[in-house]
């Protein structure tokens, strides 16, 4: 079974026990999805595959955040707590991601690798060590990493 599947699974899980939040996020999460596969041409009862999910996911993980901040800015707590319920759900479906401490000896190697010294080519660096590292690191924790090099 793939993540799209157990998703819509956990839909069902969600309303047989009354999870008003969970079910929230998953409704929204299978939104997403299926707006994703009409996007690329693809009939709605059709399956993703599951980089396309967590590519999805994390999209709107990223948009929860943003309204996170964006809440507590302008002192609305009360609309930034439902974001933050959403967001907790959103990231049990995403792998962990790796910390900064994992990241560094990657990107240390890539740097030796490429042989890149002088912080100029800093946005080089960062965009190989994202192709490596893709969906296992944020790319905010590896432009950190990067920048803390330099």
């Amino acid at each position: 079974m793939n993540l799209h599947q157990e998703i819509k699974e956990s839909l069902k899980t969600a309303m047989k026990a009354k999870d008003a939040v969970k079910l929230r996020t998953v409704r929204s999460i299978l939104t997403a999805l299926t707006n994703e596969l009409v996007a690329t041409g693809k009939t709605p009862q059709d399956w993703l595959e599951d980089e396309a999910v967590f590519s999805v996911i994390k999209r709107l993980a990223k948009q929860r955040k943003e309204s996170i901040t964006q809440y507590e800015e302008n002192n609305r707590p009360e609309l930034a707590e439902p974001e933050k319920e959403e967001l907790v759900v959103l990231e049990d479906y995403l792998p962990t991601l790796m910390s900064q401490e994992e990241i560094r000896p990657i990107v240390e190697a890539k740097k030796a690798e490429l042989g890149i010294d002088d912080k100029s080519k800093m946005g080089m660096l960062v965009g190989a060590c994202m192709k490596e590292l893709a969906g296992k690191a944020d790319g905010a924790d590896v432009k950190a990493v990067v920048e803390s090099l330099f």
